[in-house]
C-alpha cells in the first residue's frame, strides 16, 4: 500500500532543547556565538543561527573560534558562546579556556558529543569529553539527551549556566557543557517552554559583590595614614578613578599599567619599570605601605622590588583571584569598593605627611625625566626600534578604540615606554601569558563593533595565522601591526642569549622563520604596507585606511633592538643619578 508522506515530521527533542536554551541565553544577555564547522553540533548551531538576537561568527578552526569568543567577552564583559563538533575539536578550545579561567572571563563552551551507545566501540570522532577541561571551568554539565517531556528544567539550567560564567557566587570564567546528540541531527522544534513573562532571564541572580569587614577596613585605613605609601594598579582595578583620587588625597604615587585604565598624565607613574632599574632610586623610594589593586604588572623589576622591600602590603584582589606572586601580602581582601571606602573614611582636609609629599614629587620628577630621555634617545636613533613602534601605535590609536597587545615584547614595550592614553581600552591575554590565539582575540574584540588595533610579534602572528582565513570579508575595523624581527625577540633579553653559542641560541630560541608576511596576507586578500621610519612619519605608516582589516609590517633587527633597549635603560639610570646628585648639592 502506498502511503502519502506526513507533511509535518515529528518534532525533534534535540532541536527543541537547543532552541530553548539559546533563547534563554539571549534573555540572559548573551548576544554572540563563535562556531567552528562540524556535523554533530548541528542542533545547537542551527538554533544559534536562527535566533534573531544572537550574532553567529563562523571560524574555520576551533582555536580561532575560542579565542575570538574570549576577545569578544573581554570587550563586552558578557559571556559569549563557543561551539564545536565532537572528537578532538573540543581539545582545540583548551588554551582559550585556560586563559579565560586565569583572567576571569565569562565563556559558555559547548562541545557536541556522540550518544552513549557509540562510546568505547571505535565510533569515529569519539573521545572521552567528560570534564575535558578539568578544573579550569567554573562548572561542567552533561545533560542526558533531550526528551520533550522533560522540558520544564531547560530554561532554569540555561540561565544558571550564564550566572555561573558571570561569577554570581565567586569568580567569572568559562563553563563547559557537553551535549550528546543522536541522529537525525536536523529536525523541527516544537513549541518552546514558556519563559518569564517580562522577557527577562529565568533566574535574576545578582553577582556577589564582596565588601571588607569593618574591622579590616579600619585596619587598612590606619595603614594608609602611614608616613609614605604606594598604590599599584593592574588589570581589573575597580573604579580606577577612585584609586587615582586616593593617591591624590594621600600624596602617594600611583603605578598604573595601561590595562588598569588608571594611567593618567601628571597623576600616575608611567615608567616604573625603568625607574626601578636604578638600584639607588629603588632603595631610596621604598614605601612603608603598598596597596595593590587588580592583577600583576608585566614588570619583573617591579615584582622583584616588592619582594625585597620591608613594607606592609595590602592586595585588593581582582575577581576573587589571589594576587600575590611575591608572597609578601600582609592583608588580602576581595573588595571592589576598597578605594571608595577609604576615600569616605579619610578626612578630605587631611594633610599628607612631608615624607609622602616629598616621595611623590620625587617619583613624578623621575618619571618626567624618563619620558624625556625616551623621547630624546629614540629621536637620535637612526633605525626603527620596537620601543618607537610601541609608542607610535599607542599614540595613534583612535580615541574610544581598543588596543590589543600580544604577550612577549609588545605588552612590555607599551608598559615600559608608552605614554598615558586614558581615552582608549587596552587588553592583553595575561592570565596565562601565552601567545596563542592573539589575532583571534583581536578579531573577537573588533566584532564587538569597536575600532581595534593589534600590536603583535611575528612568532605570535604565525602561531595564529589560521585566523587569517576569511578575515578580509569580516565587517570589522581591525588594524594589525606586526613586528617582524624574524624570530623570538624576547629571548634576546634572557641569559640564554649570552650563555649559549650563537648557533644553539638561534636553533632553540631565536627561531628564525623567514616568512614573507606580505605574501601571507595577500594569499588571504588582506592589504598590507611596510612601516618605513624615514622619510615617512609614523602617522603615515599607521593610518593607512579609515576602516576594514589591514596589516602594517614593521621590520626590525633583534640585535639592534636589544641594544636600543639597553641604551634606553642606561640613559635613564644615568639621568636619574645625575638629577639626584644635583639635588643633594
Amino acid at each position: 500500500m502506498n502511503r502519502t508522506p506526513d507533511p509535518t515530521p515529528p518534532f525533534s527533542a534535540s532541536s527543541t532543547f537547543c532552541a530553548t536554551i539559546v533563547d534563554e541565553w539571549s534573555r540572559n544577555g548573551v548576544d554572540a556565538a563563535f562556531v567552528a564547522p562540524g556535523s554533530r553540533s548541528t542542533p545547537l548551531v542551527v538554533a544559534l543561527l536562527e535566533h534573531e538576537s544572537i550574532a553567529v561568527h563562523l571560524f574555520h578552526d576551533e582555536r580561532s573560534a575560542s579565542f575570538a569568543a574570549l576577545g569578544h567577552s573581554l570587550a563586552t564583559g558578557k559571556a559569549s558562546v563557543v561551539a564545536c563538533t565532537s572528537g578532538t575539536a573540543g581539545a582545540h578550545f583548551h588554551a582559550a579556556v585556560l586563559e579565560a579561567s586565569a583572567s576571569g572571563v565569562p565563556l559558555i563552551v559547548c562541545t557536541a558529543d556522540r550518544p552513549i551507545e557509540l562510546m568505547d566501540v571505535a565510533a569515529p570522532q569519539t573521545i572521552d569529553q567528560i570534564k575535558l577541561f578539568g578544573d579550569a571551568v567554573r562548572r561542567f554539565s552533561q545533560p542526558e539527551p533531550a526528551q520533550l517531556d522533560q522540558s520544564h528544567w531547560w530554561r532554569s539550567w540555561a540561565s544558571q549556566l550564564v550566572a555561573d560564567a558571570a561569577g554570581w557566587a565567586g569568580r567569572p570564567g568559562p563553563v563547559h557543557i557537553n551535549l550528546r546528540f543522536r541522529e537525525p541531527l536536523l529536525g523541527k522544534a516544537a513549541q518552546l517552554p514558556e519563559g518569564r513573562d517580562d522577557g527577562g532571564p529565568w533566574h535574576q541572580i545578582p553577582v556577589t559583590t564582596a565588601t571588607v569587614d569593618p574591622a579590616d577596613l579600619e585596619r587598612i585605613a590606619d595603614l594608609v595614614r602611614s608616613p609614605s605609601g604606594l598604590l599599584i594598579c593592574g588589570r581589573g582595578t575597580p573604579n580606577p578613578e577612585a584609586v587615582v583620587a586616593l593617591g591624590d588625597m594621600l600624596a602617594w604615587p600611583v603605578i598604573a599599567d595601561h590595562r588598569s585604565g588608571a594611567r593618567h598624565s601628571h597623576r600616575t607613574i608611567s615608567h616604573s619599570d625603568l625607574l626601578l632599574r636604578s638600584r639607588a632610586f629603588a632603595d631610596a623610594h621604598q614605601p612603608d605601605v603598598v596597596v595593590r589593586f587588580g592583577e600583576i604588572h608585566t614588570s619583573k623589576v617591579l615584582s622583584q622590588w616588592l619582594g625585597r622591600m620591608n613594607a606592609t602590603v595590602v592586595s585588593a584582589v581582582a575577581n576573587q583571584r589571589w594576587v600575590d606572586p611575591e608572597r609578601v601580602a600582609n592583608i588580602v581582601v576581595a573588595a571592589p569598593n576598597l578605594a571608595e571606602s577609604l576615600l569616605t573614611m579619610l578626612p578630605s582636609d587631611a594633610t599628607p605627611s612631608g615624607r609622602s609629599i616629598a616621595l611623590q614629587q620625587s617619583w613624578f620628577r623621575a618619571d618626567r625625566i624618563a619620558s624625556d630621555v625616551i623621547q630624546q634617545t629614540l629621536a637620535n636613533t637612526p633605525r626603527l626600534s620596537e620601543p618607537e613602534i610601541a609608542r607610535e601605535v599607542l599614540a595613534n590609536a583612535p580615541a574610544g578604540s581598543t588596543l590589543v597587545l600580544s604577550s612577549s615584547m609588545p605588552v612590555r614595550d607599551i608598559e615600559w615606554f608608552g605614554q598615558p592614553r586614558p581615552d582608549i581600552t587596552v587588553v592583553s591575554n595575561r592570565g596565562a601569558n601565552g601567545i596563542d590565539g592573539v589575532i583571534s582575540t583581536a578579531i573577537g574584540v573588533a566584532l564587538s563593533h569597536t575600532p581595534t588595533t593589534l600590536l603583535i610579534g611575528d612568532v605570535a602572528f604565525l602561531h595564529d595565522s589560521s585566523a587569517l582565513a576569511a578575515l578580509a570579508s569580516r565587517p570589522i575595523d581591525l588594524h594589525i601591526v606586526v613586528v617582524d624581527n624574524d624570530g623570538g625577540g624576547i629571548f634576546s633579553f634572557l641569559p640564554q642569549a649570552a650563555e649559549l653559542s650563537t648557533e644553539s641560541f638561534e636553533t632553540l630560541f631565536g627561531t628564525p622563520h623567514g616568512t614573507n608576511f606580505a605574501a601571507l596576507c595577500a594569499a588571504h586578500g588582506i592589504p598590507t604596507r611596510y612601516w618605513h621610519r624615514n622619510p615617512e612619519p609614523a602617522t603615515d605608516n599607521l593610518d593607512t585606511v579609515d576602516a576594514g582589516v589591514r596589516v602594517t609590517i614593521a621590520a626590525t633587527d633583534r640585535e639592534v633592538n636589544k641594544a636600543i633597549h639597553d641604551e634606553l635603560v642606561d640613559n635613564i639610570v644615568d639621568a636619574i643619578a645625575t638629577d639626584q646628585s644635583a639635588a643633594t648639592r
